[in-house]
């Protein structure tokens, strides 16, 4: 829901009842994950994809239903249904979607998960979605307290337990329950949607290539800060699609926000300049951002590591850093170039090879539970840059 947020927020404080779809689980290849959401209002208006266009249809008309009974449904499109081929999942994989009416009265706190996620504040929403309690029933979690009630306190602190784990971890997807709320059992399904904070990419240098990759960043849901020690470069004029632009030095900015940075953050540093790159550098290989990479060419990697060596930065911090900065796709221009770090960064997430996919076998789709994460470059000179 995170996505389309904003129109679900105009939709629910209006008073409209419409229906929200939700991806509550997903088998092999699917082409959406836990957590994907479409609203579907009463006059007939979709806002969202549970399936980038494979099973909207068959969802559109099951929200019509809910709207009409004000019941919420559960239902899954696969290739194991009589019918799969009719609403279109034809890639091989399972969606479980629930369909939920949603207004003021049936979804009192939506409008707070929402101020929440805007404010970028942790929330998790944990429903019943299958077993012995009522379909639909909700609560929502945040890190120092609980709202609602799926029906019974054990399950509620069991749940609260659990999902408070996933929201420190960014994770959403399946907890299964006994029909009281036991650990042993898996009668009673609840889905758990977590709202961690958005992930923060920090764009170090007011160039015309951290233009595109803060838009680019931004596009692909990162809280996006661009820093840059010369006012005159680092305007919000200029870099219109980031959250923030700070006018510091890169370093002294690093070290007030260190205890922000986790393994989901991205540093880009675009500068390549010694006297900007050396100190931020040695600081940000010494946070636990998952992906830190930087601009130059393979003359200038050269002097920054030996430069970064004579700082005291060791070789297995110095193995974190992905320089040149991004995949080699033969980028040149600002645009090219925030696709190859985007292209990298989606890599270092999900673990994919890089490779074309006509080249590789087995699924397309990593499952998460099992992808290797941030990891750390074996060629330190493959990236796409020779500026």
């Amino acid at each position: 829901m995170r996505d389309i947020r904003s129109a679900v927020g105009e939709l629910y404080s209006s008073g409209e009842t419409f229906a929200l779809a939700t991806v509550i689980d997903t088998y092999r290849s699917s082409p959406r994950e836990a957590g994907a959401a479409m609203a579907v209002t009463a006059s007939g208006e979709v806002i969202g994809s549970v399936s980038g266009g494979c099973v909207e249809g068959a969802v559109y008309e099951l929200a019509q239903q809910v709207i009409a009974t004000g019941a919420p449904a559960r239902e899954s499109y696969g290739v194991s249904d009589d019918d799969a081929f009719s609403v279109g999942l034809t890639c091989g994989g399972t969606l479980h979607v629930l369909v939920e009416p949603v207004n003021r009265t049936l979804h009192p706190r939506l409008g707070a998960v929402i101020g929440a996620i805007d404010e970028h504040q942790p929330v998790a929403v944990a429903t019943i979605v299958s077993g012995p309690g009522r379909l639909g029933r909700r609560r929502i979690i945040w890190p120092d307290h609980s709202e609602g009630t799926l029906g019974k306190e054990r399950l509620d602190a069991a749940v609260d337990d659990d999902a408070r784990g996933m929201l420190a971890q960014g994770s959403t997807g399946i907890l299964r329950y006994g029909a009281g709320g036991q650990r042993r059992g898996d009668e009673l399904e609840v889905f758990v949607q977590s709202f961690a904070p958005a992930p923060r990419m920090l764009v170090f240098g007011a160039i015309d290539f951290a233009a595109a990759v803060a838009d680019i960043g931004a596009y692909l849901g990162y809280r996006v800060t661009v820093c840059d020690a010369r006012p005159v470069f680092a305007t919000a004029k200029r870099f219109p699609k980031a959250d923030e632009v700070v006018v510091k030095w890169p370093h002294v900015f690093l070290s007030e926000i260190e205890d922000q940075i986790d393994e989901r953050t991205a540093i880009c540093v675009l500068t390549h300049d010694p006297k900007f790159d050396v100190p931020l550098l040695r600081a940000a290989l010494r946070t636990r951002a998952g992906y830190i990479g930087a601009m130059g060419s393979r003359r200038t990697h050269d002097d920054r590591m030996a430069r970064l060596r004579e700082e005291g930065v060791g070789e297995e911090e110095l193995a974190r850093l992905r320089s040149p900065i991004g995949l080699d796709l033969g980028a040149r221009t600002p645009e090219e170039t925030a696709v190859s770090i985007a292209a990298e960064l989606i890599q270092t997430r999900w673990g994919g090879s890089g490779r074309p996919l006509r080249s590789t076998t087995g699924r397309i789709h990593i499952d998460p539970m099992t992808s290797p994460g941030p990891s750390v470059p074996t060629d330190l000179t493959a990236g796409a840059h020779t500026r």
